[in-house]
């Protein structure tokens, strides 16, 4: 299990750091979007793995998905700084970070040991909790919209400084 969690760890590293130099390049709603699409998509993929109790099989299951939580992870920071006008820009976007981390990761792993008592140990409505928070994240985050500023305009205002 150790092995599989470095495994992911590692995994989650390289996708961040991918995540984040792609969402510079073609802005943060696109990539983030994506990640929460992957999350979504392989929720069902990565409770199959993990219930083969295969030892190589669970750490490519928490590669995949602690890999494409690094997808959201990687864009995060500047998408939700650039919510916010400057003027409140640290507590906007520490207070959304902080409330959303109590009630959504707070309680994942309450809500999930519920799940698995419910349903006599059954991985599936886990992954059918996991579907739906990312469809929550994709409805949010698609309204939210893209904040960066484009490439031109961003241009445009570097070279009027000079």
């Amino acid at each position: 299990m150790l092995t599989g969690v470095l495994v992911g760890v590692v995994t989650m590293g390289i996708t961040i750091l991918a995540a984040g130099a792609l969402s510079g390049r073609l802005g943060r709603l696109p990539v983030y979007l994506t990640g929460a699409a992957f999350v979504g998509l392989m929720a069902f993929p990565v409770f199959l793995l993990i219930d083969t109790r295969s030892p190589a099989l669970i750490a490519l299951a928490l590669a995949i998905g602690i890999g494409g939580i690094g997808i959201m992870y990687g864009p995060q920071a500047a998408f939700f700084s650039e919510l916010f006008g400057a003027n409140v820009r640290y507590s906007g976007a520490s207070l959304g970070y902080q409330i959303t981390t109590i009630f959504a990761g707070g309680l994942a792993p309450f809500i999930a040991t519920a799940l698995l008592a419910q349903f006599n140990n059954a991985s599936w409505p886990i992954a059918l909790y996991i579907v739906g928070m990312a469809i929550i994240t994709l409805v949010c985050t698609y309204l939210a919209g893209e904040i960066r500023p484009s490439a031109a305009a961003e241009l445009a205002e570097a070279t009027a400084g000079n």
